[in-house]
């Protein structure tokens, strides 16, 4: 399969091209074209020509509600499809694959709803006057969407900014480009105008950018790393264009002394070796209580040396991660860690078989100054801290410069939630890692980012508010 251009509501396969791995065979199963400068402008063009002939905007706010639900069932139908390529292309297990087609479909009918009901509001100046406010759309959008859920994440900003009224020009991963273009053949298989939507892939130096300098975009929305972010951030402060931030993180959970202790190993298992780690809002640290350390350190391990390791295909516990490069880059954080005195209590090398594949890990004895306490490890590997009392805790959990989810678990509800509302975090979950859903918001604060994507506050971000105010003359 080679995934291709698609501007202006054509594919185009022009271009220089690499391979697209199967990360658990490390075998080629097909190609990406990449998008130079000359294919960025266009697609910035097209969509800058859908957005002056207001296609989205200039029909009954309905059209696009009804636009948006074929949408979603265009997506539903190509699921089975979509999945087996997400799966070979990333790595991820069969049924992680199917449910990000299932969630994308979801984002379209959920920001579909709230396509009629963008509301402004009158504001009261007294009888001389008539006043109103209006929400509009940036214009221009450009999405630059991360390797580990290309597809998800493409299509609750894709979703948000549709509903909103914006056109689009997503940049896809290059490692995984294959998924999103069965997305955007299903969104394109639809009443969708013409320049609405456009997808190039590429690298960072060349084909971002090139996009998020150019002079019509409008409104950036980002999800990846801290230093990608920082250097987006720099190019859009040139011409004053706001931007969503969803940037790294390095999240931690409370467990308290009264937390069920089978409940915690289970969030463990989605919130640590799920997508082999690769999670931005992975649960990477766990801050124990010191009576339940030693017990749920050993439960922990013993899940972890349980888990199925297979191929995507298989549906195994725990998948392969992304690259050769992600790979060596994990195993090197494992080493560090115990050369700077940390404990593996379970795993901490590769895995021998075709593939690139870590063992799940647990760190104990885990130091707050200790960089794998503090830099984000995108891989299988959770370290436990001990605490003695909730202040200590806290100290702990809030002790890195990110913050994007966080964690209790604890029976004692006025601690508990005691605890939840001292967690710098955009998101805190509460006795269940990965609570909430496509209607509740999420995005980080400090180096984990800024802006909301998911819920309605992420509608906020695709719109701008402009007052209008008119005296009236008697």
């Amino acid at each position: 399969m080679i995934a291709q251009h698609f501007i202006n509501g054509v594919w185009s396969d022009a271009g220089d091209r690499i391979a697209v791995e199967d990360p658990g065979t490390a075998e080629a199963i097909g190609e990406v074209v990449l998008a130079d400068p000359g294919c960025v402008d266009a697609a910035v063009a097209a969509a800058d020509a859908c957005v002056r002939r207001g296609e989205l905007t200039r029909p009954r706010p309905a059209h696009r509600l009804s636009l948006m639900l074929e949408m979603a069932a265009a997506i539903r139908a190509v699921t089975e499809e979509g999945a087996e390529i997400l799966c070979r292309e990333s790595g991820k297990p069969l049924r992680d694959a199917r449910g990000e087609f299932e969630e994308a479909a979801r984002y379209f009918e959920y920001y579909g709803g709230m396509a009629d009901k963008l509301e402004g509001r009158s504001i009261p100046l007294g009888e001389d006057y008539i006043d109103w406010t209006m929400r509009e759309p940036h214009g221009v959008s450009a999405h630059i969407v991360p390797w580990n859920f290309p597809v998800g994440i493409a299509a609750r900003s894709l979703a948000a900014g549709l509903a909103a009224g914006n056109c689009v020009v997503l940049k896809s991963p290059e490692v995984t480009p294959l998924g999103l273009c069965v997305l955007v053949k299903a969104l394109a298989s639809t009443d969708l105008p013409a320049g609405a939507i456009n997808l190039i892939s590429g690298d960072g130096p060349t084909t971002g950018e090139a996009l998020v300098r150019h002079p019509l975009v409008q409104h950036i929305v980002f999800t990846g790393s801290v230093p990608t972010g920082r250097a987006i951030l720099r190019a859009a402060a040139e011409r004053i264009v706001p931007c969503v931030m969803e940037l790294g993180g390095k999240s931690a959970a409370v467990v308290h002394d009264d937390a069920d202790i089978d409940t915690v190993v289970a969030s463990v298992e989605s919130g640590v070796f799920f997508n082999a780690g690769q999670v931005c809002s992975a649960m990477a640290r766990l801050i124990v209580h010191e009576s339940l350390h030693d017990r749920l350190a050993e439960a922990i391990a013993a899940r972890a040396e349980a888990l199925e390791i297979g191929h995507g295909l298989e549906d195994p516990d725990l998948s392969a991660l992304i690259s050769a490069t992600q790979l060596e880059r994990v195993e090197q954080h494992c080493a560090g860690a115990l050369a700077d005195g940390a404990t593996v209590v379970t795993g901490g090398k590769r895995v021998t078989r075709p593939g690139y594949f870590m063992q799940p890990t647990v760190f104990t004895d885990v130091a707050p100054s200790m960089p794998v306490a503090n830099d984000e490890i995108f891989g299988p590997a959770v370290s436990l801290m001990q605490f003695r009392d909730p202040a200590q805790a806290i100290a702990l959990a809030n002790g890195t410069d990110y913050g994007l989810v966080a964690g209790v678990f604890g029976q004692d509800l006025n601690r508990t939630l005691d605890t939840a509302r001292q967690l710098e975090a955009g998101q805190v979950f509460v006795n269940e890692w990965f609570a909430g859903g496509v209607e509740t918001p999420f995005g980080g604060i400090g180096q984990s980012g800024y802006g909301r994507e998911k819920g309605l506050e992420a509608l906020d971000n695709h719109l701008r508010t402009r007052n209008i105010a008119v005296r009236l003359t008697r």
